[in-house]
């Protein structure tokens, strides 16, 4: 299929069942996005609706669509998700009778924005800093050899909300509550054991802190003096504090298998409770799982409330790495990263658009045959950035004509008596000082 007939073919079933007007407008506004216009014009909505061929009056309906159209993501992201499953060649992936549910946390930057709150921690700069903050959840699969993950939900943080955790705890009770009997929430170093058991997950695998302690449900001897509350601490890797060793607790059980040629290694230890537990037979157990692989310098140590073998525990932590593309191709390959927007709603719908396109990308990148990005790519990827790259070139005047039968086409309302651009802003002056 050509690729232009495609893209329009995906786009248009997203938005056809959208109000009429809104549905064209968020049409266009997508096409500028996946054919990397907000790249060019570095993050400028505006120019970037003009270098995709619109005109004024257009642009100000994909403007207006964008930030208060009649659309919500979390049906875009199910419309999507029917489609790309309609099409037969997204694979989920399921191991141990589960599918996998990739959790992550990615915030667009906006520390020079007034009156936003909201924080998430930059590794970079080594502290929390202000921005939108996106909580992104989706089921891996792949198609053929690409690994990809279909967005299922889209949470945003409060822009007023400083803390942090707060939006975490949020993200996990949605986890919680939407997650399937065959599905596992699969969560990196950024969640914490303790809130993930607090709202009640039932089936996760989590990665934890190297200096992570646990303890036995179980009460050890008593030796005299007050009976023991606690169990026996168990520490899964050594450590040194101020030069002092400390050994590892020896593992319940250890298993090996070879995996590509590799020689790997698995250390259990069974029926944990948190550090501040004291030990009683209600508790919520664990299991804490140190994986190692001679290609990395450190083990994976995980965490689980099932009791899952080692192949099966670095699978699925494993599969967890797509949810990591969609960020990616939002923020690098679209340009989306970049933004200058400053209304609440603004602020929050175009990045839940923005990695809605990425995930598009995303997705008819790895149907496409692969595109060379020149006559020096002799062995092209199917990557969304040489698809990007591809689609740079497309206006809107040279679109195929759209396949659905009119549905998605300007509203015809008599709107020539209400003024437009500047003067249309329902702005009143600031009364003056005196």
């Amino acid at each position: 299929m050509n690729i232009y007939n495609h893209t329009t073919e995906a786009l248009a079933v997203l938005v056809e069942k959208l109000p009429v007007g809104t549905n064209l407008a968020l049409y266009q506004f997508l096409w500028m996005l996946i054919s990397g216009k907000l790249l060019s014009s570095r993050g400028a909505i505006f120019p970037g609706l003009q270098a995709f061929g619109l005109t004024a009056a257009e642009m100000r309906r994909a403007w207006a669509a964008m930030r208060g159209g009649a659309w919500c993501i979390t049906e875009l992201l199910q419309e999507w998700s029917g489609y790309v499953v309609a099409q037969g060649r997204w694979q989920a992936y399921q191991y141990a009778g589960y599918y996998v549910k990739a959790v992550d946390i990615s915030a667009y930057w906006r520390p020079a924005l007034q009156g936003l709150k909201s924080r998430h921690y930059e590794r970079r700069a080594g502290k929390a800093m202000r921005g939108v903050v996106m909580g992104v959840i989706g089921r891996v699969g792949h198609v053929g050899d690409q690994r990809l993950v279909l967005l299922s939900d889209l949470l945003h943080a409060d822009l007023q909300e400083a803390s942090e955790s707060a939006f975490q705890s949020q993200l996990m009770r949605h986890v919680a509550q939407t997650l399937a009997t065959d599905e596992i929430a699969v969560l990196d170093a950024g969640f914490k054991l303790k809130e993930l058991l607090a709202v009640g997950m039932g089936r996760f695998v989590v990665r934890l802190a190297k200096n992570f302690t646990a303890r036995r449900n179980v009460l050890p001897e008593s030796r005299g003096g007050r009976p023991p509350v606690y169990g026996v601490v168990v520490r899964p890797l050594a450590r040194t504090y101020k030069g002092k060793p400390t050994a590892a607790t020896p593992a319940d059980h250890v298993e090996t298998w070879e995996q590509q040629g590799v020689l790997l290694r698995a250390e259990f230890w069974y029926d944990l409770v948190l550090p501040d537990c004291p030990v009683a037979p209600d508790n919520r157990t664990f299991t804490v799982v140190a994986l190692y692989d001679p290609r990395f310098a450190e083990p994976w140590l995980l965490a689980c409330p099932l009791k899952l073998s080692g192949p099966q525990m670095a699978a699925l932590y494993h599969a967890r790495w797509p949810i990591e593309q969609a960020p990616l191709a939002a923020k690098q390959m679209l340009g989306a990263q970049r933004q200058f927007v400053s209304a609440p709603q603004s602020c929050y719908r175009l990045s839940e658009l923005a990695l809605l396109a990425g995930s598009i990308l995303s997705y008819l990148a790895a149907t496409a045959p692969p595109i060379p990005t020149g006559f020096w790519d002799r062995t092209p990827k199917a990557t969304p950035g040489r698809l990007r790259r591809w689609l740079a070139s497309i206006t809107f005047a040279n679109l195929p004509p759209l396949p659905h039968h009119g549905r998605i086409r300007q509203k015809a309302s008599v709107t020539e008596h209400l003024p437009k651009g500047i003067l249309g802003h329902r702005r009143s002056k600031r009364p003056i000082q005196t």
